[in-house]
């Protein structure tokens, strides 16, 4: 019995643990496959067709237009935005990353084309925005105030980071937005945007391109965890069938 029992459990242990280490090597990867699958899997809707629509979709949709917005925020280059975030960290002496701020401006906006708008509250976004990122990175001598304060804070309960990097997104009012969220109607009947769970997904990006960024730095270890994935649920599927074949013949 426990010799026809051992192919089972031999094919189940082994995908277990290629299934666990296709895991390790998506997160090494830094790829946001369940972000990437949920934007890319969604159908494409046009704001005019939205909002012209007898039927909403019962699943979220991935709503196209672009922004207008009467009140955005102006920086000091002249940019006109509706969402800016920044994440500035430290390095500390042991090598771990410390956040010394973490910045998030918005402004509500219309998402619109010829055929009509939609509101957006960019607050409600799921955290960060899918854009380009602009990174920067320096000595923590080159930071500005408050920063500098912050770094001396660290510094003076033992150990001084040296190494600073800072990430900056933003969404322009020039920018044609996809946004991931579910139609709905409010009480006067009209179509609204609601937040699909964890917020709104905002890409500033076409599709390729945002499942290009999202993929992560590291294309090659995003390619050997998905292969591995896929070879450990085929062994425990192979488990399975093999356990269950002999569980019916016994």
């Amino acid at each position: 019995m426990l010799d026809g029992a051992l192919p089972a459990l031999a094919f189940l242990l082994a995908g277990a643990v290629i299934t666990a280490a296709g895991i390790v090597l998506l997160r090494l990867s830094g790829a946001e496959v369940g972000i990437g699958r949920r934007l890319g899997a969604a159908r494409e809707v046009p704001v005019a067709e939205l909002v012209d629509a007898a039927d909403l979709p019962t699943r979220p949709i991935r709503v196209a237009g672009r922004v207008r917005c009467a009140d955005p925020l102006h920086t000091a280059e002249g940019e006109r935005l509706v969402a800016f975030q920044r994440d500035v960290e430290v390095r500390l002496p042991d090598g771990r990353w410390r956040s010394i701020e973490r910045l998030r401006e918005t402004r509500s906006f219309e998402l619109w084309d010829h055929g009509g708008s939609l509101a957006i509250d960019p607050a409600e976004a799921r955290d960060p925005l899918i854009v380009i990122p602009h990174v920067w990175r320096g000595g923590t001598d080159e930071l500005q105030e408050p920063h500098r304060s912050a770094v001396a804070r660290l510094s003076a309960r033992g150990g001084a980071p040296r190494e600073a990097r800072s990430t900056s997104r933003q969404l322009s009012v020039t920018d044609r937005l996809l946004v991931l969220a579910r139609a709905d109607r409010g009480p006067d009947g009209q179509v609204i945007l609601r937040p699909s769970a964890g917020g709104y997904l905002i890409s500033a990006l076409a599709i390729p391109d945002a499942m290009r960024l999202l993929g992560g730095a590291h294309r090659r270890l995003l390619g050997a965890g998905i292969a591995a994935l896929g070879l450990g649920v085929l062994l425990v599927s192979a488990a399975l069938i093999v356990g269950l074949g002999r569980l019916l013949l016994s």
